[in-house]
C-alpha cells in the first residue's frame, strides 16, 4: 500500500426514487485515480441492509460510506487514504460541516451540534477539533468514514437491528479487537443540517433512541455517558412534582437545576468567539432543548424492541454500479 494506491469502494445508501444524489455528483470529483474508485449507490428503505449488501458486490480493500447528501472536498480521500499505511489502523474518519451558505436555521443547528454540553466528545463529527488522533465510536460518523472490507466482511457488517447508532456498534467490535480508529479533522464534508426544528428535534429524538438500543444490545462502558440527558429529564420530572407536592422543599432541589443553567450560559458564552453573538444567543435555549430531546429519545429506547428487517425491505433493495 506504500507504493500504491488501493481500490476505494464509495458505497452511498439512498432512496428508491432518489434521482439526482449529491454525494456521487461530487465522489466523481474526488482527486483519486479514476481507474481505482467505484462508486456504488444502494437502493431501498433500510440503510444498514444496503450497505451491507453493497459491501458484497464492492471490488475495493478500502470501503468509503458516504450518505446521500454528504458533499466531500475534492482532495480529503487522498490525504486519509494515507493513514492505511499502517496496518493496524481499520477506520478513518473525519466531520461533516455545515456548508457556510446554509440558511441562518440551520447554522444555529450546527453551533448545537459542535458544542460540548450537547453533544460531548461526539462534537468533533460536526467541527475540526483539535488534530489527527487515535480515537473512538464516539469521534467518528458513518456520513463520512473508510474502513477495510476484508473487517467489515469479519465482524458481519452493520448490526441491521440498529438504525441510527449500526456503526458505533461496528467501530466498538473493531477496536475491542486490537485494531485503531483515526480522527483527522481535514478529512471533511459538507453537509447541511436539519432543515427546520420540527426535523431537528425527530433527528435529536432518533440519537437518543439509537443509543439506547445500541447499550443494550452492545453494552459498552463508554455508552454510561449518554445517560446523562435521560437523568436531566428524571431529575426535572421530580422537581415538578415537588413544586406541585411539596413546594418548600423546591428551592433545596433547585439548586441542580440552577448549576445546570450556569453550564449553559458558559458554554453559550464559550461559543461566541468562534460563531459570533447572534447564532451563540439563538443557541442557547436550543441547548436545552437538545438535552431533553435526547434524553427523552434514550429513555424510549431502553423500551423499544428493535426488529430485523423483512424479506420484503431485503429483496426491494437495488445496487447500483455508477462508476469503476
Amino acid at each position: 500500500m506504500k507504493n500504491e494506491l488501493p481500490i476505494v469502494s464509495i458505497i452511498i445508501a439512498a432512496r428508491p426514487e432518489q434521482q439526482e444524489i449529491k454525494a456521487v455528483i461530487a465522489a466523481r470529483e474526488l482527486d483519486y485515480p479514476q481507474d481505482k474508485l467505484e462508486i456504488i449507490v444502494a437502493r431501498g428503505c433500510h440503510p444498514s441492509v444496503q450497505r451491507n449488501l453493497a459491501i458484497k458486490e464492492a471490488k475495493g480493500e478500502i470501503i468509503y460510506f458516504l450518505d446521500d447528501d454528504s458533499v466531500p472536498h475534492p482532495k480529503s480521500l487522498l490525504t486519509a487514504i494515507k493513514h492505511f499505511e499502517n496496518k493496524n489502523i481499520a477506520v478513518v474518519g473525519g466531520p461533516n460541516l455545515c456548508p457556510p451558505d446554509a440558511p441562518f436555521i440551520e447554522q444555529v443547528f450546527a453551533v448545537i451540534l459542535s458544542s460540548f454540553l450537547a453533544f460531548g466528545p461526539s462534537r468533533a463529527r460536526y467541527s475540526k477539533v483539535d488534530g489527527v488522533r487515535e480515537t473512538t465510536e464516539k469521534e467518528l460518523i458513518l456520513c463520512n468514514l473508510l474502513i477495510h472490507k476484508d473487517l467489515l466482511l469479519k465482524f458481519g457488517g452493520f448490526d441491521t437491528n440498529l438504525y441510527p447508532n449500526e456503526e458505533n456498534a461496528l467501530m466498538d467490535e473493531i477496536l475491542a479487537n486490537g485494531y485503531k480508529l483515526i480522527y483527522d479533522p481535514e478529512f471533511y464534508i459538507f453537509r447541511r443540517p436539519r432543515k427546520d426544528l420540527k426535523s431537528f428535534i425527530k433527528m435529536l429524538l432518533n440519537y437518543g433512541r439509537g443509543r439506547a438500543e445500541q447499550f443494550r444490545l452492545h453494552p459498552t462502558a463508554g455508552s454510561f455517558l449518554n445517560l446523562i440527558p435521560s437523568l436531566l429529564c428524571v431529575y426535572l420530572m421530580i422537581l415538578i412534582a415537588l413544586i406541585i407536592l411539596q413546594p418548600s422543599y423546591t428551592l433545596f432541589f433547585s439548586i441542580p437545576l440552577l448549576l445546570y443553567l450556569v453550564l449553559v450560559i458558559g458554554q453559550t458564552a464559550s461559543l461566541i468567539p468562534t460563531f459570533g453573538f447572534k447564532k451563540s444567543l439563538f443557541a442557547m435555549p436550543l441547548l436545552i432543548l437538545t438535552n431533553l430531546c435526547y434524553g427523552l429519545g434514550f429513555i424510549k429506547g431502553l423500551f423499544t424492541k428493535p426488529s430485523p428487517p423483512v424479506n420484503e425491505i431485503i429483496e426491494g433493495i437495488k445496487i447500483e454500479k455508477i462508476a469503476g
